[in-house]
């Protein structure tokens, strides 16, 4: 079976804005799999190639094997968007619309109505079904896009910043219906600024950076890439920062008692470094050892992305296609028609 999702080389510019250079990357199929990356990373104007509303300049774009234009209409059906933007019909019911999003993918009519209910009943919001999108919650506007992107029966889910500006108790809720989801083998790709959901709900994570990838690795992976804090407190003041014989030793600080040492994989340096204390007079009373966090690695990744382009013409921008012609004014289904009439062309 093809991956649920593989770009190579995948490029699009504006001008001379390049928001996708030379990306590559695979999503394996049933894989919870999250994207990461500074605002202008183009994370957004990738999801946008893979759904049809913006056209690539160069490179390759394929979902569970077809082609994101020549194969336009498999591409399409496999997938369930929530976008981060609201951009929904607002003259209808909510479940009315759903109707017409299943209806826009050729849904039966029959089909679409059962679908629409257990869409609505999934994300909670069913006794709204005759409420329009408008005069919904902020929380319940949320889980209605989640509703309309499932409303499809979609083999892949993209959620783009799905849980941005929501409450804590329905971030947890929202978690808990994508798990499923995810258990149940549909494919996510979830966007996210909230390192805490990377972290907590993404087999792999993609940190892409100026429209390329910068890594891909299980969360746990990529904070092994960062560096621990091991802090040990001594019975009197250490005075002078110890040279320790240790190649994992990245840098050593002293507050009185106090001694803080950076370096990967602390706990194993800690035989080394108590045994070097002893040695040198002092007694280690306690320890204290502070894991680095994916977050930490996620900002020294895409620092050393941002220096490495020092001097650069172009930048990334995931709302570079503003104005442009590529995008939907409301995404729910127009623009596909739409789209799909310019890639058979």
């Amino acid at each position: 079976m093809p991956p649920a999702i593989r770009v190579e080389g995948l490029e699009k510019d504006y001008g001379d804005v390049q928001a996708l250079d030379g990306l590559d990357l695979t999503v394996p199929e049933g894989s919870f799999f999250g994207l990461l990356g500074p605002n202008g990373a183009g994370k957004t104007t990738f999801i946008n190639v893979l759904v049809g509303l913006v056209r690539k300049t160069g490179g390759r774009a394929e979902v569970f094997g077809n082609d994101v234009e020549a194969d336009y209409q498999g591409a399409r059906d496999a997938i369930g968007l929530a976008p981060q933007e609201f951009n929904v019909d607002r003259f209808f019911p909510i479940e009315e619309v759903l109707h017409h999003k299943a209806g826009y993918h050729g849904v039966p009519e029959a089909e679409a109505e059962e679908r629409a209910v257990e869409a609505l009943k999934r994300v909670g919001i069913y006794d709204k079904r005759d409420v329009r999108f408008d005069w919904l919650s902020g929380g319940m506007k949320r889980r209605f896009m989640l509703a309309r992107a499932l409303v499809t029966d979609p083999d892949l889910l993209i959620l783009d910043e799905p849980t941005a500006g929501v409450d804590v108790e329905l971030r947890h809720d929202l978690w808990e219906v994508i798990t499923d989801l995810n258990d149940e083998g549909t494919t996510i790709l979830l966007t996210t600024h909230y390192i805490e959901e990377a972290e907590r709900l993404c087999d792999e994570v993609a940190i892409i950076d100026s429209g390329r990838k910068v890594t891909v690795a299980t969360p746990d992976e990529l904070t092994e890439k960062g560096s621990d804090t091991l802090t040990v407190y001594c019975e009197r003041d250490v005075g002078d920062a110890p040279a320790f014989d240790d190649e994992r030793v990245e840098s050593v600080t002293v507050e009185g008692d106090a001694l803080r040492v950076r370096a990967t994989s602390a706990s194993e340096v800690v035989p080394s470094v108590l045994r070097q204390l002893e040695a040198a007079g002092h007694t280690p009373l306690d320890i204290d050892i502070e894991r680095t966090s994916l977050e930490e690695v996620f900002v020294d990744l895409t620092r050393r992305e941002e220096g490495a382009d020092d001097g650069a013409t172009s930048r990334s921008s995931d709302g570079a296609g503003s104005g442009n012609g590529d995008a939907d004014a409301d995404g729910d289904g127009d623009g596909d028609e739409r789209v799909a009439a310019e890639a058979s062309r």
